[in-house]
């Protein structure tokens, strides 16, 4: 249709715009919060919302939200009579040497997708606003949806502020270099009351889909997920004078930590990966001081994953290792209705049953939903099942396809009656 045609060319504009924006040597890309690359996304997402005439909106953690309202008033107006807003967006950042898909599929899609939504003279009932999600993939200052979270109060503002890269920059910091107060970061209420619904175009964290044969799948939950700081004591010496017998090496705490992670993850059904270490003094010829080992562990079932935990722990506290929970999730389960809904629409427009898939991996979507927003996600095809990698892909028939679901999805959500919910978070 020429419908489809114009917003599968306004994808790939903005793709190719997009495209360059942090890439590394490699192919991987290096986007992370309030740097140089982070300005220049930010700056491209507010361009895109002027060139349609959104109202862009910073909330007070950085999130930026670009608001279409037609309807009589402000948003603030629609909000206080009952019309609470559809929100369709992700987030712009990467982990380090991260793929291009994973969060700009899902803001370039929802650009799109109002894009489609005008060309087809949809009106909509209620606010549409496309948002992108600020710091999602923790990667400089170690805390994964910090954006998300600090703005629904699930991370303080304090502890977001005293957080620390690997330079030793603090947020605060980062935030004044970036032009921002720190002072002004906390949660923020009158934003959330804006949310009615919030739906999240993601590419699929797996191979799935490409199992299924289909393009595009219907989110049912994310799986309880958290991560772990073990600090394992040594003392530093000489690598070619200290006996064997004589030496307190702190990487034979860390070797076991990463050898027993992966042990236990498949006793217990869970997945568990160390993937961060910090070694003191960090000299070939030293024998480790301290080394500092992050965990990353997940499963299906809440008990799987605190077992897989509580099980390295007394393994690492027999080596006199100090274990610090840096974040939980517990299990996340979208909206029941809300997917409902997106499954009925997907499914009458190509008349084939929608495929529902749980996800290992943590999504803003995943945070607004534990904090009383109805939310839902959409995934689209990666067909090489791989992420967080430059080898993350979707094809760009596949691409298309996913907005046309998403617009599909956001028509119905508001053109008909029950989009929003009647009563904001706390």
């Amino acid at each position: 249709s020429r419908v489809g045609q114009m917003s599968s060319a306004s994808f790939d504009a903005m793709w190719a715009a997009l495209e360059p924006v942090g890439r590394v040597a490699g192919g991987g890309y290096r986007r992370f919060a309030w740097t140089a690359e982070d300005a220049t996304l930010r700056e491209w997402f507010a361009g895109e919302c002027a060139r349609r005439g959104l109202d862009l909106v910073t909330d007070r953690v950085g999130n930026q939200w670009a608001w279409w309202w037609d309807g009589p008033g402000t948003v603030d107006d629609a909000v206080r009579a009952g019309r609470r807003g559809v929100v369709v967006g992700s987030h712009l950042d990467s982990v380090p040497d991260g793929g291009a898909y994973d969060g700009p599929l899902g803001v370039v899609s929802s650009l799109a997708a109002v894009d489609a939504l005008r060309e087809a003279g949809v009106t909509p009932q209620v606010p549409l606003a496309v948002v992108n999600f600020v710091d999602e993939e923790g990667a400089r200052f170690g805390i994964a949806c910090a954006g998300s979270r600090v703005l629904t109060g699930e991370l303080s503002a304090e502890r977001a502020l005293a957080l620390t890269d690997a330079d030793g920059t603090t947020y605060a910091e980062a935030l004044r270099a970036a032009g921002r107060d720190p002072a002004a970061l906390g949660p923020d209420p009158q934003t959330l009351a804006r949310v009615g619904s919030f739906v999240e175009l993601h590419v699929e964290q797996g191979r799935a889909l490409v199992d299924l044969g289909a393009a595009v799948a219907v989110a049912s939950d994310i799986w309880p997920h958290g991560r772990w700081r073990f600090e394992f004591p040594g003392e530093a010496n000489h690598a070619g004078t200290t006996r064997l017998e004589d030496r307190r090496d702190a990487m034979l705490g860390y070797a076991d930590l990463v050898l027993g992670a992966r042990h236990v993850a498949t006793q217990r059904g869970c997945v568990a990966t160390v993937g961060k270490v910090r070694v003191v003094p960090g000299a070939v010829n030293a024998i480790p001081s301290e080394v500092t080992g992050w965990l990353d562990a997940r499963g299906p079932q809440e008990e799987q994953v605190v077992g897989l935990v509580e099980e390295l722990t007394d393994r690492a506290g027999e080596m006199g290792a100090t274990v610090t929970r840096e974040s939980w999730t517990p299990t996340t389960l979208f909206d029941a209705g809300l997917s409902d809904r997106l499954r009925a629409v997907l499914g009458r427009q190509d008349e084939v049953s929608v495929p529902v898939l749980g996800t290992g991996a943590g999504h803003d979507a995943g945070i607004l939903a534990t904090a009383g927003i109805p939310s839902a996600m959409l995934f689209v095809r990666n067909p090489t099942g791989v992420s967080h990698s430059p080898a993350e892909h979707a094809e760009r028939e596949d691409c298309h396809a996913g907005v046309a679901a998403l617009t599909a999805c956001v028509t119905d959500l508001v053109t008909q009656a029950g989009a929003t919910r009647e009563e904001h978070p706390r």
